[in-house]
């Protein structure tokens, strides 16, 4: 059936409309996406103004405005001078020095006494501790026998002697704003350094004068465990004043065995390099070193089976001295420290100086004295 005319140009009607409003939106997004190219053009310009670093001096330095005005603007040219890093008068002084971070410093010999005894937190400087010299006795008795009174514990009290340690450096102002490196934080370790180094020290020599008591200052005798006061450390003689004897093998053996056999689980050797040396030429009468280097990684050397340990606030070997130390450190020495090292930046005291005033609080003393025994050198 053929389609009449009047439907048919309806539809040319409508087919025109479609195109010329398809036509019209087209324009319309083209008109849009050239606005939106114009903003992004402005928005990358006031970007750009915004980066660019402004000129020392402004407007008003006349060089500066000249420059703008006759180069930028008009496109005259100017004498620009060089500015080098090579050479310092034409500004290699304002180049900044390239400085190591880290600080190279001397090696610093601490003492790891601290690490073998026995260390207490405390809250004030009076610490006390008991012990007891003396167990409880027993006895033997038939079923029907009296119970007489047996011995009681005996006790001794324990106070480390103590001191504080502390440093005060100062840096001024202006080093501190201009270092390269973080020098706050180099002080702060510089000052570690120096405290662990120091009661290092006094661990073993210590006076105990505002300050830890050593356990070489700790009273000595020969006698035997059981018949020396309490606190009083036990010493072998080396039969030589000038060294360890003939025999020093047997010396060293002696010491070992003075010690009751509970102690020595967990006891070790103290001494310096400069002793090291001579006792690792020791040796038996067939000709064996009495020094066994460790065969694993990370396992100490050993002498006579026990580890060695080397302290450089140890004495060296000299008449009289006491150079070699054998003992279990955790039960015979007590390191009682009332807290952290405490550092204080004062900028106010010493203008301009800023000072790091830094504090520690710690004592020290022998705490069983049958747990470290002494060779000394003497006939």
């Amino acid at each position: 059936m053929d389609t009449p005319i009047s439907e048919t140009a309806d539809r040319l009607d409508e087919s025109f409309d479609i195109v010329a409003r398809q036509d019209k939106a087209d324009a319309a997004i083209a008109t849009l996406r050239t606005d939106v190219d114009e903003v992004k053009a402005r928005l990358d310009k006031v970007s750009r103004a915004a980066a660019r670093p402004a000129i020392a001096g402004g407007s008003d330095n006349p060089e500066v405005k000249g420059f703008v005005d006759g180069y930028l603007r008009h496109g005259r040219t100017h004498e620009i001078k060089s500015i080098s890093g090579a050479v310092p008068t034409d500004g290699g002084y304002a180049v900044p020095r390239e400085i190591d971070a880290m600080i190279a410093r001397e090696l610093v010999e601490i003492s790891p006494i601290r690490a073998l005894a026995q260390v207490v937190q405390v809250g004030t400087s009076g610490y006390r501790k008991l012990v007891t010299t003396g167990g409880t006795a027993s006895g033997w008795v038939s079923e029907t026998a009296a119970r007489p009174e047996t011995d009681s514990p005996q006790f001794a009290e324990i106070a480390p002697p103590s001191g504080e340690l502390y440093a005060n450096p100062a840096a001024s102002q202006a080093m501190l704003d201009d270092a390269a490196f973080d020098l706050e934080g180099w002080l702060a370790s510089e000052i570690a350094m120096e405290f662990a180094r120091a009661e290092g020290a006094a661990f073993v020599g210590g006076s105990g004068v505002d300050q830890p008591m050593g356990f070489l200052s700790a009273p000595n005798s020969t006698a035997e465990d059981g018949l020396r006061p309490f606190g009083t450390l036990q010493y072998v003689g080396s039969g030589d004043a000038a060294g360890f004897g003939t025999s020093p093998e047997a010396k060293l053996i002696d010491l070992v065995h003075t010690m009751k056999a509970g102690h020595r689980q967990g006891a070790s050797w103290v001494m310096n390099s400069a002793t090291l040396s001579e006792v690792r030429k020791l040796k038996t009468a067939d000709g064996a070193f009495l020094w066994q280097p460790g065969l694993v990684e990370g396992q100490p050397d050993r002498l006579l089976g026990y580890p060695v340990v080397e302290a450089e606030d140890m004495p060296d070997i000299a008449t009289g001295a006491f150079p070699i130390a054998f003992g279990n450190f955790r039960a015979g020495y007590l390191i009682a420290e009332r807290s952290a090292t405490q550092i204080l930046r004062d900028p106010f005291t010493n203008k301009p100086f800023v000072h790091f005033y830094a504090t520690k609080r710690v004592g020290g003393q022998v705490l069983d004295s049958a747990a470290i025994k002494l060779l000394k050198i003497e006939l």
